[in-house]
């Protein structure tokens, strides 16, 4: 049998009800349904019936809502009198009057006793009455007004309509109600304070508003919820959206002006668990920077793109996520190549920004048949020079835009993608052959957004360096970090700025891309042709102090040590910190034992694995020190395990200013030197130690994957002691560490 929500009332009207009239209830109700409703909804009782019984069964007074005091209401917030479903009555310095409508809710008691710190004294009620009494004491008129009071009206915001004017309100009729006056100050407030989102999310304790704010989310109001779902209505009015449909996704968009500026408002609403979330994109025309010099760039950068897009045909592609900036980026390059005499076409959903004259844009209705393909298919008729593409979204688009690519049409767009490498895997997946992206790419940009320092407020960082960054921020290195002021609403930034990583396609990429290479291949490649991570990019406007360490974490990751060669980024070379110390004395160094191989050697194809030979030295090692230079971390853990378990000290650097600087300040005793080196290569080493006193007899083993003759006739001129190719036989390095070794201490 379905049990009512108020079954203690069961027995009270036991009297009042026939038992065959409880049944038909019970048959008829909801599970968890309400007796008292169902009774007053039939009419089978009246209200006065209900409340005199439960009254005289539990000797409680029955609640007048008409002496309900305005002051009292303000001690009992509103979500727990609608958790709870009552109505403050009147209160004492020591007591507080309650009205409910269950009189077995200690729930209900205790926490409201807590929450005010008074005793609590139950009244009876109806529920329905208590119902409407809770939207009348909790009215959202008289607390917007009140929210109100405490917001100045520095900035005024009208709707911009494209009805003729006779047809549209005053600005007076548009403000007569305090819903209208708070979504239109909230708005404005938000576009005033460089805002690019305001977020309305619904809780359980009210309506939280946050602006979006330098890509950070700040709160900055908390309406109640009696306030929160007309607020909402408003905003999807003023976008033209079905205030009646709460269950499905909307879009709209509208347009409004603050102290006579135009602004366009794109607004998209999700139903939740307790209401709509609504989000309002900002774009601003006027604060946008449709300029690739302001962009925040590096020169070398700039320079990179503006080659790109010297391109007459081919495809360059801007990536990540969303809220990085693409749409901005594409738009200023378009400002780059538009010119008179280009015929310069955008297919956008939605049209972000108006770019002006000479560019058509396009905007895509699904609904009315026009989609990305199928405007795609009409522009290529118009004999355009450009054509931007909002996003490349699915297979057909992709195909279609490859196609004008490969026909003297050079298209730009955009993808979600983390990095550039990745991006081909992207268009694989939507089912793009190999070949055709390897021909129609010309370049891809990774892009992040991040935010820069103050440079009212910020000062100089002097605590220690995180450890994830020691390898690539000198200790010496001049940073900066975030304080606040009022300048930047005491956040310690204002305003962002772009960082990339580059992706330049060239032949040798080409045949990578056509060949079905994996993404860690391509970005292995890439990097030793100059292309620079996002870290990388990052790390240098830190050093250039334009934002702080904290920030550039916040944005991007540092290279993961746990890559294998084929994946491992190129780093940014550190700042050579100044020696500690004067060179000691170099020593004379022990024999070489034979290496035993480790079983993670594997991984770096080392051919033979056979016992080695022992040793032609019996002098003990312990003091010798060898420096391996190489940038991939597996490979110089394995080999310093291996090292160390012969007896030696190991000292590593991960290129080629590091190797400098551990040269000077550790004195080894032999350096096993890599030439693909970030930053200063393994020549400038190798030749650098040629060229001073101190370290002219240091013995030098190059160990590289450039086997080729040209290679070892070079570095052996230079002055290496032997040349060791990748992948190496364990016993060939062995003797050949012993014989270096061996002439150092016959020395």
């Amino acid at each position: 049998m379905n049990q009512f929500a108020d079954e203690w009332l069961v027995p009270t009207l036991a009297s009042l009800l026939s038992e065959a009239t409880l049944a038909d209830f019970r048959s008829k109700a909801p599970d968890n349904g309400s007796l008292w409703a169902a009774v007053l909804e039939r009419r089978v009782l009246t209200e006065d019936q209900v409340l005199q019984a439960v009254a005289t069964r539990f000797r409680m007074p029955v609640a007048d809502l008409n002496q309900v005091e305005r002051r009292v209401a303000e001690l009992v917030p509103e979500q727990l009198a609608r958790r709870y479903q009552v109505i403050p009555i009147r209160a004492t310095d020591s007591w507080l009057d309650i009205a409910t409508a269950n009189p077995f809710d200690m729930d209900a008691e205790k926490m409201l006793a807590f929450a005010t710190g008074l005793e609590v004294r139950l009244s009876i009620c109806s529920p329905v009455r208590i119902r409407e009494k809770l939207e009348e004491v909790y009215r959202p008129d008289d607390l917007v007004e009140r929210l109100l009071d405490g917001i100045a009206e520095d900035n005024e915001l009208t709707q911009l309509s494209d009805e003729p004017e006779d047809l549209v309100g005053s600005p007076d009729e548009a403000r007569a109600r305090p819903i209208i006056k708070l979504v239109d100050t909230l708005l404005a407030d938000g576009i005033v304070s460089r805002a690019s989102d305001v977020h309305v999310e619904p809780t359980e304790a009210g309506v939280i508003v946050r602006y979006r704010i330098d890509g950070v989310l700040r709160q900055v109001m908390k309406i109640p919820r009696s306030a929160g779902i007309p607020l909402i209505s408003r905003i999807k009015i003023m976008s033209g959206m079905d205030i009646a449909d709460r269950l499905r996704p909307q879009d709209g968009r509208c347009r409004v002006a603050v102290n006579g500026n135009p602004v366009d408002l794109r607004v998209s609403t999700l139903p939740a668990s307790l209401g709509e979330k609504v989000v309002i994109r900002i774009l601003n025309t006027r604060a946008t920077l449709l300029d690739l010099d302001n962009l925040g760039y590096q020169a070398d950068e700039r320079q990179t793109i503006a080659g790109l897009l010297s391109n007459k045909e081919g495809i360059i592609l801007v990536t990540g996520p969303t809220g990085s900036g693409k749409t901005t980026s594409l738009y200023a390059a378009l400002r780059t190549v538009q010119k008179t005499g280009v015929n310069v076409i955008t297919v956008e959903d939605p049209v972000e920004y108006r770019l002006g004259e000479q560019i058509v844009q396009v905007q895509i209705n699904e609904k009315a048949g026009l989609t990305f393909p199928a405007a795609l298919r009409s522009i290529l008729r118009q004999d355009p020079d450009v054509i931007l593409i909002g996003e490349i979204r699915d297979r057909e688009t992709a195909q279609i835009a490859v196609q004008a690519s490969l026909t003297g049409h050079l298209v730009l767009s955009t993808l979600h993608t983390n990095d550039a490498p990745n991006t081909i895997t992207r268009l694989l997946d939507i089912g793009m052959e190999a070949y055709k992206i390897g021909s129609a790419l010309r370049g891809i940009v990774a892009q992040r957004l991040i935010r820069r320092l103050c440079p009212t407020c910020r000062v100089l960082d002097t605590d220690p360096v995180p450890e994830a960054l020691t390898r690539y921020v000198g200790a010496t290195a001049v940073r900066y970090k975030a304080v606040g002021c009022a300048e930047c609403a005491q956040t310690g930034y204002r305003g962002r700025f772009a960082i990339v990583e580059i992706l330049v396609m060239n032949q040798t990429i080409e045949r990578l891309v056509s060949s079905g290479a994996n993404a860690d291949q391509i970005a292995a490649v890439a990097r030793k042709q100059g292309m620079r991570s996002l870290f990388e990019s990052a790390l240098h406007h830190m050093l250039n102090g334009e934002t702080s360490i904290d920030e550039a974490l916040r944005v991007t990751d540092p290279p993961r040590e746990d890559r294998t060669e084929t994946a491992e980024p190129r780093r940014t070379p550190a700042p050579a910190p100044a020696p500690v110390e004067p060179p000691r004395a170099r020593h004379t160094p022990g024999p070489m034992a034979p290496l035993t191989l480790d079983p993670l050697a594997g991984a770096f194809e080392l051919i033979d694995d056979t016992d080695l030979p022992p040793p032609r030295f019996e002098v003990t090692r312990k003091g010798s020190v060898i420096l391996l230079v190489d940038d991939e971390d597996q490979l110089r853990r394995v080999m310093r395990d291996l090292l160390e378990r012969q007896g030696y000290t190991v000292l590593e650097a991960a290129d080629g200013a590091e190797a400098l600087a551990e040269v000077d300040r550790g004195n080894p005793d032999l350096v096993i030197l890599d030439l693909n080196l970030p930053g200063v290569d393994g020549y400038t080493v190798l030749a650098q130690l040629r060229s001073r006193d101190l370290t002219r007899n240091l013995p030098v083993i190059v160990l590289t994957a450039k086997g080729d003759e040209e290679n070892e006739v070079r570095v052996l001129e230079l002055g290496a002691d032997d040349f060791i190719t990748k992948p190496f036989r364990a016993r060939a390095l062995a003797a050949r560490l012993q014989a270096a070794l061996g002439r150092l201490r016959a020395n």
